[in-house]
């Protein structure tokens, strides 16, 4: 988990945000790591994490039995044809049934897929790479995002 958490690190312009306790994030939060483009280094308002890691199953979000100790899951906003390369679907057309528990592969997210977020459990010799990959497609989809959102109105009309 370090070793991705220091991956996106080096990306110019990541912040990376890893709740503890006692600070401004709600408990649930604690030990989970989000990731954004945030160049001023300040947390984005209005805009959602391009990945995750999450050590503990959420309220709604059991399916990968990250309570079991030792299991945390990587999460990563995709676009649809990185999606439809890992998976074999559409986001929006998921149909295969899967093993969420499976360590060491992609997945659609169990809860988010059909948004086109890909999930991966502990990540291991197998996909770690390929993880750190993916997340600096999702870092550079969102960096283009927010030039898009800060450009000078008419200044993309060219490009």
């Amino acid at each position: 988990m370090e070793q991705i958490i220091t991956a996106v690190r080096g990306f110019d312009g990541a912040l990376v945000v890893v709740p503890e306790q006692g600070g401004d994030f709600p408990e649930l939060a604690w030990g989970d790591a989000f990731f954004y483009f945030a160049p001023d280094g300040q947390l984005p308002q209005n805009v959602q994490p391009y990945g995750t890691i999450v050590v503990k199953n959420y309220p709604d979000d059991t399916a990968c039995d990250l309570d079991a100790p030792g299991r945390w899951r990587v999460n990563i906003h995709v676009d649809r044809a990185t999606f439809r390369e890992f998976t074999g679907e559409e986001p929006r057309g998921l149909t295969r049934p899967r093993d969420y528990t499976a360590a060491d592969t992609v997945l659609p997210h169990p809860v988010y897929g059909a948004l086109g977020w890909l999930a991966v459990v502990n990540p291991g010799e197998e996909h770690t790479d390929t993880v750190v990959q993916l997340l600096r497609g999702a870092h550079d989809a969102a960096r283009a995002r927010f030039v898009r959102r800060h450009a000078p109105a008419g200044s993309l009309e060219n490009d």
